[in-house]
């Protein structure tokens, strides 16, 4: 007897739907199980038999086969464990096969019968309510996750023969989902605890109110890390799409187990420089987003930069490029989007006290050695460098009236709001992504400007790609002030922000 059921698996952070076939004919006894499959998903056989038996359901002794379709993707992942078990059962007449129609079954088995949760059970009842999939049977510890869905009827259940006791019956009543526990209330870091450090402070604004990526130099203790810190706070709240694509990414890594609501806040990543290249950009047997994508729509800082493997730096640049990363391994290919605000600190030497020359005990020679760790190419990918200088006791111990981020957050919010609608027919929205061919359209030069920059291009021996920067970050400049015009003082402020690059990959000169 024949049987299909219907599940589904991840390409990426998209769904893509898997039917499993089930066939028991006569003929020698075997039970095989074909379809482009993962080790893991080979062992399900061995997983669901031993769990219908101690279910008290034994297998005939026929010739069973499982296919789960199409058979030129790669199967993956535990979460078919349920769905071939239903098609089983299905197949030998225990069920009938219209009570499993129109559902999706998720879930993996244990020997006993019990439902195990698995990962990115978001993902999945998003995309397939979408195409028009509105019953989802999945592990209960799952429920609280897949019910983030509005309009999809979700049910969860703790083991099997609860699924079969549903199938069988009609008037199942929806579960009530568990008080979830009190959360910890957890103090937002804020702009207002930092004192001093007013062009560090300005320079985090524009780079919130384009989405500019920004490089900090400093001695230790300067207030680089405290100030990274805080910039998530000052970046607008997430869209309703935006909170549901950042839950997906982290529903897929297991992270969202237990949220009684999709992820609201911006996420800040803060890797060790340990990480591995994998770890960056993603991957593993799985290939499971990297911090990268866990900091999509959010901050990615990177403390101590040139700590950091320059295998691992070199990742950076195609998705700071292209905002999404594509890992290409022997066992497939996935893309996870990446469009994410990049933060970096680092000392300006080895010693960290450089141009002090009081306290630098580095030559000229070993501070450009130090700053040679960063390739030419990822330091052009930074709009804005700036440097930190090192905070005097009466700022360090003064109490003043500083801003807090609700206060500056309200003025970025209202950058980003003239960047949508003046990009609101582009398929880009932040002014850090204006492509360069559209540069001429939007930050346009008069002629007093035009000399400048042709001027600066000269002395500093800017790149294509670094006087692109500038005028992206000029025209961020321009829209927090609220002019319509790139003015000489927007590109003036807008340059001192690459003097820093300039200087010290000049050789401490």
């Amino acid at each position: 007897m024949y049987s299909t059921v219907i599940t589904a698996m991840l390409d990426g952070i998209r769904a893509v739907t898997v039917r499993v076939e089930a066939d028991i004919s006569a003929g020698l006894p075997a039970f095989e199980m074909v379809g482009c499959l993962s080790s893991e998903v080979r062992e399900a056989k061995e997983r669901v038999r031993t769990a219908l038996h101690n279910c008290g359901i034994v297998l005939p002794a026929k010739r069973i086969t499982i296919n789960l379709s199409p058979a030129n993707i790669r199967k993956s992942g535990t979460g078919f464990d349920l769905p071939i078990a239903i098609a089983l059962m299905a197949a030998m007449g225990q069920l009938a096969p219209e009570s499993c129609q129109n559902i999706l079954f998720l879930g993996e088995l244990n020997l006993s019968g019990g439902i195990l949760p698995i990962r990115g059970v978001l993902p999945v009842v998003s995309d397939k309510l979408a195409d028009n999939m509105h019953t989802f049977v999945v592990p209960k510890d799952n429920l609280r996750e897949a019910k983030l869905v509005k309009d999809a009827r979700v049910y969860g259940f703790s083991s099997l023969p609860q699924v079969i006791a549903y199938l069988k019956r009609e008037d199942y009543e929806s579960q009530e989902l568990p008080k979830p526990s009190a959360a910890k209330v957890r103090k937002t870091a804020d702009f207002s605890d930092v004192n001093g450090q007013l062009f560090l402070k300005r320079a985090a604004e524009i780079a919130a109110s384009g989405m500019h990526n920004m490089l900090i130099v400093g001695p230790p203790g300067a207030g680089k890390t405290m100030i990274s810190e805080r910039i998530a706070s000052i970046l607008p709240p997430l869209t309703e799409e935006e909170k549901l694509e950042l839950s997906k990414i982290y529903s897929i890594c297991g992270l969202l187990s237990g949220s009684d609501t999709l992820l609201s806040e911006r996420p800040f990543r803060s890797p060790h420089h340990t990480v591995s290249p994998a770890g960056l950009a993603g991957g593993g047997a799985d290939l499971r987003p990297g911090e990268i994508s866990l900091a999509h729509h959010g901050v990615l800082f990177l403390d101590e930069l040139p700590e950091f493997a320059k295998s691992t730096l070199e990742i950076l640049r195609q998705p700071l490029e292209d905002r999404t990363i594509r890992i290409t391994r022997v066992r497939g290919s996935v893309t996870y989007p990446s469009d994410f605000l990049l933060l970096a600190s680092m000392n300006p030497c080895n010693c960290g006290y450089y141009p002090d020359m009081q306290k630098c005990r580095c030559t000229p020679e070993s501070v450009k050695r130090y700053f040679g760790h960063l390739s030419q190419p990822l330091l052009d990918r930074m709009d804005i460098c700036v440097q930190a200088p090192g905070v005097s006791y009466m700022e360090l111990t003064g109490r003043g009236d500083n801003e807090s981020s609700e206060t500056v957050r309200k003025r970025v919010c209202a950058c980003h709001e003239i960047q949508l609608k003046r990009f609101k027919n582009e398929d880009f929205c932040h002014n850090s992504r204006i492509p360069a061919v559209r540069l001429n359209e939007y930050c346009l030069l008069g002629e007093k400007e035009r000399l400048y920059m042709e001027s600066m291009y000269k002395k500093m021996s800017l790149t294509a790609r670094t006087y692109h920067k500038i005028l992206r970050v000029a025209r961020t400049i321009a829209d927090l002030d609220g002019s319509d015009n790139i003015r000489l003082k927007d590109l003036t402020e807008a340059v001192c922000y690459r003097e820093l690059n300039h200087q010290f990959t000049g050789g401490g000169e």
